[in-house]
């Protein structure tokens, strides 16, 4: 009998322990990190990984089921298995210490999984947006793992800019749409779906906010994810057709 109530005790332990870790949890922790996010005042940026032919990735806090509290750090126990190559281009997110969180979707793929994590910040290289793109290097149909953009000139110095997004949720799907005419500006496009200038009201005000640059020969696109339903977002980097 004293070994049963031994058993049960620790049992109880073992949840209450794994309850106290979970509720633990922290989201906004800023050693966690959890994707790149969204800034009114800063565009997106890109970068190239660089250095070594594999770069880990570098855990957060809360990897490992809550033993990774050291992380990110520079030691054998934060460094991940999986990795990116030379030469792979990462949306870039916060910085903290020695560390970039980052945002990575490989080329061409048909999957809109992404993988996100920390990187060392030495093995990152900016990669610059085309300085000074005319109107014919915005236009054309552009194409995104469950999406894609049309753009085309709508006179006056503006871009027609049109899109859609699928996101598969259960056994259902969520989709979102853009539509704007807008100028380019300093090498940006920006705009929000009810036409106001970018952008006017603080954000959060439930209007769809987009951003769209020329990087090398893609397109970057980034949105404040309120342009669909649950989990729909435009972000990424999209090839043209």
């Amino acid at each position: 009998m004293r070994a049963a109530w031994l058993g049960l005790l620790n049992l109880f332990a073992l949840n209450l322990l794994a309850v106290s870790a979970a509720s633990a949890y922290d989201a906004t922790d800023p050693a966690n990190c959890t994707g790149i996010g969204w800034d009114d005042a800063r565009p997106l940026t890109v970068a190239r990984v660089t250095g070594q032919p594999r770069v880990n990735f570098v855990k957060s806090p809360y990897d490992d089921d809550f033993k990774a509290a050291s992380c990110p750090a520079p030691t054998e126990a934060c460094r991940k298995k999986s990795y990116l190559v030379s030469d792979d281009w990462v949306l870039v997110g916060r910085t903290r210490g020695n560390f970039t969180c980052v945002t990575y979707q490989p080329p061409r793929t048909k999957s809109q999984t992404w993988a996100r994590g920390w990187l060392p910040r030495a093995a990152l290289a900016p990669v610059a947006p085309m300085a000074a793109p005319t109107l014919s290097d915005w236009t054309g149909s552009w194409v995104h793992p469950g999406g894609q953009l049309t753009i085309k000139a709508a006179g006056g110095g503006r871009l027609r800019i049109e899109g859609d997004q699928v996101v598969p949720a259960d056994r259902d799907l969520n989709n979102g749409s853009i539509a704007a005419t807008a100028q380019p500006k300093g090498g940006v496009i920006a705009f929000v779906e009810d036409g106001t200038p970018p952008f006017e009201k603080p954000n959060g005000a439930d209007e769809c906010r987009v951003r769209l640059q020329r990087i090398g020969a893609l397109l970057l696109v980034e949105d404040n994810n309120d342009c669909g339903g649950a989990g729909v977002s435009f972000t990424g980097l999209y090839h043209r057709r």
